[in-house]
């Protein structure tokens, strides 16, 4: 399961790096993953 969630969420990082039209953008977005990945990991 924890599998399915990691690679799931680094398609979804992915996408997001890939729709940020700068770096800036690109920055907010990997904040915003790792957030969400240290989120997923307490549980």
């Amino acid at each position: 399961m924890k599998r399915t969630i990691s690679i799931l969420l680094l398609a979804v990082v992915g996408v997001s790096l890939g729709a940020c039209n700068t770096i800036a953008g690109a920055g907010k977005d990997l904040e915003r993953a790792g957030e969400t990945i240290q989120g997923a990991a307490k549980r």
